[in-house]
């Protein structure tokens, strides 16, 4: 059975995304406020922490697409959260999250497949590729790839889409095309308010660079 590994989410909220007042702050600085936390729960190394901000960004999340559900992006980031919280949960009670992780993100694409530059398309590729496959969950391999290759279509460069793209064929055993992707992934573009995101992402490329020479007989 595959186990869940997927990217994990979220940190403290030190700062949140809803008013005081419960007013909903506009959409793109709620968008930032999630992206910016991502980083810092994504490379916590607390597990309670990381429970509790998970939990907590879930409700923020479902209020996100409560009070945009027209918007793609808040779709985006409520199956990030799901998913995230599953790989970080594990086992068989992440199923239900990934579930909702995959409707929510099957929902962005109805609305704007391209959406911060595919990212949909990456989410579910990836989520296709860790869950476990049919009668436990709906991990499929080729799903992944469809998916992962329409988001490098929309966004060559990204870091993100070559980032799993290379997991995927390491999956695959096709080192190659995994250090090819993982050289690309190396020399994306900064991305606007993901400093720390972009940071740790380029430090994850770096070791997993490593294995793949190693695999290909490289030094």
């Amino acid at each position: 059975m595959k186990i869940l590994t997927l990217c994990t989410l979220l940190c403290c909220f030190s700062t949140n995304i809803y008013a005081n007042s419960g007013s909903v702050l506009n959409f793109d600085d709620s968008l930032i406020a999630l992206q910016q936390q991502w980083a810092n729960a994504n490379y916590a190394k607390d597990k309670t922490l990381k429970k509790n901000a998970f939990l907590a960004l879930q409700e923020e999340s479902i209020k996100l697409t409560t009070a945009f559900p027209k918007q793609a992006e808040a779709w985006i980031w409520h199956g990030i959260v799901q998913s995230s919280y599953a790989g970080f949960k594990g086992g068989m009670g992440a199923i239900s999250l990934v579930d909702d992780a995959k409707e929510a993100l099957e929902k962005a694409l109805v609305i704007d497949e391209n959406a911060l530059q595919g990212s949909a398309h990456t989410s579910l590729g990836i989520l296709y590729l860790k869950v476990p496959g049919w009668p436990i969950s709906f991990g499929d391999d080729d799903e992944s790839e469809k998916h992962l290759k329409t988001a490098l279509k929309m966004n060559p460069t990204g870091i993100d889409v070559n980032y799993f793209l290379a997991e995927f064929y390491i999956e695959q055993d096709e080192y190659k095309k995994a250090k090819d992707h993982l050289i690309a992934a190396s020399s994306a573009p900064a991305r606007p308010n993901r400093k720390d995101a972009d940071k740790f992402r380029q430090l994850e490329i770096d070791t997993l660079l490593t294995q793949v020479k190693e695999e290909l007989g490289e030094h």
